[in-house]
């Protein structure tokens, strides 16, 4: 987790043109490439997971894996690594908790790109940068892991999206100012793809609004502060289409299937129905009763009537939103159950009330990732972290 070949990808450029499906040219092929896996790739079982991790042994890592965990083909990554859970909880363990910042070098591409709060981050040596600057702020800072969802192979990249608590102490000075002394402790979900030990691949939401909240300052005043730096422009800030609707068309209905007979339609049709077509009925279909869902800003939504009530929210502040599903991989099967990460991004404009301000008229991108857990056909548990800050900083600057 970064706090901020021939046969590998090559960098991604933040300009790709907006193509439909089914048209892919050069750089958007490299992005299918990386971004979309067969449902082939992705695990039938959790006996590869954070929780077959866990029972194998125990959280002090002492540089080993523990004991009994089912092993995969990994070519290129250190012998030393049983799975790509393994691989990835040990990395993150070691370079963060153990202070190797230096073993970045050996696990991250030089020319890794990396999507967080502030934009496109491009290179090795930003990742060590900002990974630096963090642990000089908090230098008790922990990583503790929460899931592992994974997808892909030793040919195709390994895809993960690690869900984390990070805690800590702002002892020392962060580009937010003087140490405060104030302890945070917020979500992060990561999602990398990785190939031969290498991360060439990510994108990260720290929930950076939550942490300024939460070291005791004024959000907007950092936001403004912070916008001039903002790398990434409304316009290319990812792919999804730039308007709400083409020419006089409308959002299609869609019928939404139950998982187990097509997770990724069930997936996609769900967020064109709440998001795109704005029935937000179809959230009685997609989430159970009881739903318990975590959110950016340490936001907790309790039910499917807290669930409807955001998702009003931020239509209503940016009323023409389309959002897209960029990334769907998921682990399990009917009987098991599913956890599921979900990846996508959306454009708007800034043209109602909400708690981000008087609507300015400002356009806005906006990305996140979603971690969904379902049993019984429904959604029983949700995280749903995206770029606050970004979008406070689109609407500040």
């Amino acid at each position: 987790m970064a706090m901020q070949d021939t046969d590998r990808a090559a960098p991604l450029a933040p300009d790709l043109p907006v193509r439909r499906p089914g048209d892919l040219q050069g750089q958007d092929a490299v992005r299918a490439r990386y971004e979309a896996l067969a449902p082939s790739y992705m695990p039938s079982d959790f006996s590869i997971s954070l929780d077959s991790y866990r029972k194998g042994g125990t959280d002090r890592f002492n540089g080993h894996a523990p004991v009994g965990l089912r092993s995969q083909p990994m070519r290129g990554f250190e012998p030393g690594y049983v799975n790509i859970v393994d691989y990835i909880i040990r990395i993150t363990h070691r370079i963060w908790e153990e202070k190797d910042i230096g073993y970045i070098y050996d696990t991250y591409s030089h020319d890794c790109t990396v999507w967080d709060d502030f934009g496109l981050q491009r290179g090795r040596d930003k990742v060590i940068a900002d990974t630096v600057q963090t642990n000089n702020a908090f230098p008790d800072i922990r990583i503790v892991a929460d899931d592992v969802i994974w997808a892909g192979d030793e040919n195709v990249g390994f895809h993960t999206s690690h869900r984390s608590t990070i805690f800590g102490t702002n002892t020392g000075y962060s580009r937010f100012g003087e140490p405060t002394g104030k302890r945070i402790q917020i979500w992060c979900i990561a999602n990398c793809v990785a190939r031969e030990n290498e991360i060439f691949h990510e994108y990260v939401v720290y929930d950076t609004a939550a942490i300024i909240r939460q070291l005791g300052l004024d959000v907007v005043e950092w936001v403004r502060r912070s916008a001039p730096v903002c790398t990434a422009a409304p316009q290319n800030f990812m792919a999804s289409e730039p308007r709400r609707m083409l020419g006089q068309d409308k959002p299609p209905t869609v019928t939404i299937p139950p998982p187990a007979d097509d997770i990724d339609r069930f997936v996609r049709a769900a967020f064109q129905a709440i998001w795109n077509r704005r029935n937000l009925a179809a959230i009685d279909h997609v989430y159970a009763p009881n739903i318990i869902s975590q959110g950016s800003g340490c936001r907790v939504y309790r039910g499917t009537g807290q669930i409807r009530s955001h998702v009003l929210s931020m239509i209503a502040m940016f009323p023409d939103l389309h959002l897209a599903v960029d990334d769907v991989y998921w682990m399990g099967n009917a009987k098991d159950g599913y956890t599921v990460s979900v990846r996508w991004s959306a454009q708007g404009s800034h043209r109602g009330y909400g708690p981000y301000g008087e609507p300015t008229g400002r356009p806005i991108s906006l990305w996140g990732i979603n971690h969904w857990i379902i049993e019984s056909d429904v959604v029983q548990k949700e995280w749903m972290m995206f770029n606050e800050f970004g979008i406070l900083m689109q609407i500040h600057r």
